[in-house]
Parts: C-alpha cells; structure tokens; sequence
C-alpha cells in the first residue's frame, strides 16, 4: 500500500475549520496512519471532529482533539478602562464620530499607542484617517477592505503644454488603455514576478482567487480611485529627484488590490471576528496573533496583495506611457491600508496605517486633494507622535450618500470648468465638494511633512457609476 497522502482540502471538504487545525491533523494522521487509505483516515477526523471529549486522552490523536475543544472554549475580550496614548492632528476638521472609533480601539489589550490624521473620517473598525500600533497582533479591519491601495506619481520629461497641445491624445490614451470597476478588463498582459509568489499555491484563499487577480492586472477600481494626466510643479531644489525647479508633465494614479485584497480581508476578518469576540462596538477590531497560524497566514496574503497593487501601477502607468512617450525622470510611490512592522519606543509593533501615509524621516510620498485641487509631494518628518505617519488624502467632508444627494452634475460642471480639469466618468460621490480643502489638511500637518512639489489634474478618468 502507498503512502498517505493528505492534503488541506481533503480535510476542509469534511467541515474542519481553516485553522491551524489543518496542519496539526495532517501531520498527526501522516505520522501515525501512513500505511492507510484516505478514506479510512478521513473517517477518524469525522469522529474526531463530533466527540473530541472521546479523544483528548488517546495519546496518537489527542493533540487533534485537544485543539478542536480549544475552538469551542472562545472567550468573550473586553475592552480596557483606559485609553493607550494618542494624538490627532487637526481635530477641529474631523468629525466626533470618527474621534470615538480611535478611542475604542485604543482600549483593545493590544494596542499600544494610536494617531488620527488630518483627513480622518468614519470608517469600518479602525476610522480612516488612523494609525495604530498593536503588540503582536494583526487586525484585518485595521488594515481596511482594499489591501495596499496607494498613490503612483510618474514624472515625465514631456513639455506641461502638451496637455492642452495634445488634449486629444492624451483623452483617448486614458479613455482606451486605463480600465475601471468590476467589469472592464485588458485583453493582453504582461507576465508580472508577483505572480510567481510561493503564497499563490501555499494559501489556500491565495490559490482560488490567483485567476481572478491575473484577469484584473492593471485595472482600478471604483468609487475614489482615479488615473490622471496633471502639472508637476518641482517647488524645492532640494529634491531627492536632482529636477530642477519648474513644471514637468506627470501620471497621478490611486488604486489598491481589487478582488484579491477585498477577498482576503472580508475572509480574514470573518475569522478573527469568530476567534476573538469583543463588544458590540469594537467586533470590527478584531484581531489575529501573528505567531498563530492564521495570524500568519494573513500576514503573508497581505503583503501579497500589497506586491499586486504596485504591479497593478506598474501596469497602467507602462501602458500610458507607451502611447504618450517621454521619458521617466522620477516616480513616487506610497501605501496606505496596510501594516507594517516598525520600532518605537524601543519596541518591536505592528503599526496600522487605514487610509494613512507612511512618513519616517526622508520617506517620500504623495497626498492627493481633490480632482479639482492640488495633491502634494512630501518627505517624511519621522514625527513619533504621528507614529511616522501622515494623511493620505484630503478625507471626506461629505459621505458618499450625502454627496449624491446635495451635489448636483451642474455644480460638479461647473467647477471642473472653473479649475481647468476634463473628467472621463466619474459620479456625485466623488464631487470635488464632497472632500475636505487640502490646504487646510496639510497646513494641520506641518509637524509631520515637508513639501517638495505639487501636482495638478488636467486629464482625469474615473469609474462611472
């Protein structure tokens, strides 16, 4: 008779839970039945998994039952009574419900220390606009829904008056070669490295979703997210890029993970919530122990769909610029929902960043404003306060709701024609009206960034709701 051979989803095809679990029973059974047929050994784990009482003292296959009897034992966390320390940063600009969602999750036993920036606003679980470091422990819903959505500034050696010269051009090489939503696709890709990633085969969520992540290479999604061609203007000469003073013509992107990172958050934080139980106001807090299997497990699918975002720019800005040429003189990229493992305070955290912008000491970014209104390139301060963080937009004024209900098409018309800018798609919700002003966002984060330059839209495409 041959050797047993067991895998995952022969065991998660009989109802056993995506845990930990799984690694244990398949090394147990492959240690102690290898002479026996699958079907033998999946009808011990049935057992097994309906009276684990029966079991706990077989010496073979305790440990299986052990951990099952484990999983039915959760325990309900509280809250602590105080707060870990925090600052916000322009607290007059963000609303009191978003303030009451950082000081729930600063009462989580896990956290460590906290910050709100500038354009926080309500979110799920942690606010947008939150940062918060934790000790050991991952929180999906701190990390946000669209793993490694972020900002991409190309900068191109092409003359600024080329964007009205060559409006047209420009309009259909946005309009052909960007795709938006959950429909539009390219119909030819590039191989990309992410997709070799070990993670795709390992992770069994990983492995499902790999097809879908390929057919949506070099899309962006709906709702905020946007291409556009713009003004850079260069204001300090003491840039990392070595460019002059002056205007360059640039490619301004936000996008994040699509399907990939949406699936793996909704996933996990379903997990999480099942593992670690917390009061109604705090369920979306709920995290995972990064020396868990899951904990790490999620740890590796993040980073994944971080490395898919960044492939996902590469891919649209190779795109543009293959049809509008010009040479790329510098890029700036940065992430926000996401974690990352930093230091502070002498300590190893894991450090959230929801809708924030990582800002250490000479880390540069982009924080953009509206379509109608500058976005900033910036260099980091490393403000400890902020735990190295800055905003990563103007934020919500207005909620999505609330836009499509007071903002009229005229109006939106109206001061896209006032401020020079040409929109492809687009809705209500995403008005210029319905974010804050960026000058005063930015002026509130003086401590936390210094500016390099600027970006104007010119050309924008968005999705059309």
């Amino acid at each position: 008779m041959g050797k047993l051979k067991l895998k995952g989803k022969d065991i998660l095809k009989i109802g056993y839970p995506n845990t930990k679990i799984i690694n244990t029973a398949i090394e147990v059974m492959q240690k102690n039945f290898d002479k026996r047929n699958k079907a033998y050994v999946l009808s011990i784990l049935k057992d097994i998994q309906k009276k684990p009482e029966e079991y706990k003292e077989n010496l073979m296959l305790g440990q299986i039952a052990e951990e099952f009897l484990q999983l039915t034992k959760v325990e309900k966390r509280n809250l602590e009574s105080q707060r870990a320390p925090f600052t916000i940063f322009g607290e007059e600009q963000i609303a009191e419900e978003a303030i009451k969602q950082l000081y729930t999750a600063l009462k989580l036993p896990v956290s460590v220390q906290g910050a709100l920036m500038p354009d926080g606003h309500v979110g799920y679980g942690l606010p947008i606009g939150g940062v918060l470091a934790t000790e050991n422990a991952i929180i999906p819903y701190g990390v946000g829904v669209d793993i490694g959505c972020r900002m991409c500034l190309s900068i191109l050696d092409i003359p600024v008056s080329y964007l009205e010269g060559s409006k047209d051009k420009y309009l259909n090489a946005l309009q052909e070669n960007t795709k938006f939503g959950m429909y539009e696709t390219h119909k030819t890709h590039i191989e990309y490295l992410v997709f070799e990633n070990e993670a795709f085969s390992m992770i069994p969520i990983l492995r499902r979703l790999k097809a879908k992540a390929i057919k949506q290479m070099g899309t962006s999604g709906g709702g905020n997210h946007f291409v556009e061609f713009g003004e850079v203007e260069i204001t300090d000469e003491k840039n990392e890029f070595n460019l002059p003073k002056g205007k360059y013509t640039g490619i301004l992107s936000h996008s994040g993970s699509r399907a990939l990172g949406a699936e793996i958050a909704q996933y996990y934080t379903r997990v999480a919530i099942e593992q670690c139980p917390l009061p109604k106001e705090a369920q979306h807090l709920a995290w995972l122990d990064l020396n868990s299997h899951l904990g790490t497990e999620y740890w590796i699918a993040m980073n994944l769909a971080g490395e898919y975002a960044s492939a996902c720019h590469s891919d649209i800005h190779r795109r543009l610029m293959k049809i509008t040429g010009g040479r790329l003189v510098a890029r700036i990229e940065n992430h926000h929902n996401f974690a990352w493992k930093e230091e502070h305070k002498g300590k190893e955290v894991i450090v959230h960043r929801k809708g924030a912008t990582p800002a250490a000491e000479g880390q540069l970014g982009f924080i953009p404003g509206s379509m109608s209104s500058k976005g900033f390139i910036v260099r980091g301060r490393g403000n400890e306060e902020s735990l190295n963080s800055a905003s990563h937009g103007a934020g919500r004024l207005l909620s999505r709701h609330k836009a499509s209900n007071s903002i009229s098409a005229s109006e939106i018309k109206k001061e896209l024609k006032l401020h020079k800018v040409e929109l492809i798609g687009g809705s209500k919700e995403e008005a210029p009206m319905a974010y804050k002003n960026i000058n005063e966002v930015m002026n509130a984060q003086t401590e936390l960034v210094d500016i390099l330059g600027t970006f104007m839209p010119r050309l924008v495409r968005m999705d059309k709701k």
